[in-house]
């Protein structure tokens, strides 16, 4: 178990020093946790996340998350799923109602451990824990139709990339969000 998923963690070349921490915390867990692909381990586990962008790379799709508030990314949990892109793109769909998106990468576009704060969710408490995330980046035509998910979130908006950081109202994930928009900076660049 695992396998592939660890050798994709232990390929991947940070981008930051948050990256290159975080991978060396998550490479020691995946050696010393169990569950790590369920929720069943309440103390960590991993969730799959997309950066959506369109064709010209200048806009990212977010959707308007109910637990946070927030505009945010796209993304779940593995739900014993090793193969976290197929998660990733899963997600995204649920979550945005289109009905295409594509990889622009096969591989890891970031990680990082994200920490969840106590709350309810389906009338239940979900304790205080951590997010071993790994981070999509994916393609998706900005004229196609949207569709909320009522459950999750409240809206499904494409946002120029300059933007996101103002719509974002979690001051956590703006760090994030400005590392997925410099990655993608260099990305095109490159």
């Amino acid at each position: 178990m695992f396998f592939n998923l660890k050798k994709e963690i232990y390929n991947y070349l940070p981008f930051n020093e948050q990256e290159k921490v975080d991978k060396e915390v998550i490479l020691n867990l995946l050696e010393t946790e169990d569950n790590l692909l369920s929720r069943e381990n309440k103390i960590c586990h991993f969730t799959a996340s997309s950066w959506i962008v369109n064709k010209d790379k200048t806009k990212v799709l977010m959707i308007h998350h109910n637990i946070y508030n927030s505009w945010s990314w796209t993304g779940g949990h593995a739900d014993n799923e090793e193969n976290l892109l197929e998660v990733s793109i899963k997600e995204a769909k649920e979550e945005t109602g289109l009905k295409s998106i594509s990889p622009i990468l096969e591989e890891i576009y970031s990680i990082e451990i994200l920490t969840v704060d106590g709350h309810m969710k389906n009338n239940q408490y979900v304790s205080s824990h951590l997010h071993l995330n790994v981070t999509y980046l994916l393609e998706a035509d900005e004229e196609n139709p949207l569709y909320i998910k009522p459950d999750e979130n409240s809206g499904v908006q494409w946002f120029e990339l300059k933007d996101i950081e103002k719509v974002s109202n979690e001051e956590n994930m703006k760090v994030i969000y400005r590392k997925l928009n410099k990655k993608l900076e260099s990305f095109c660049e490159g």
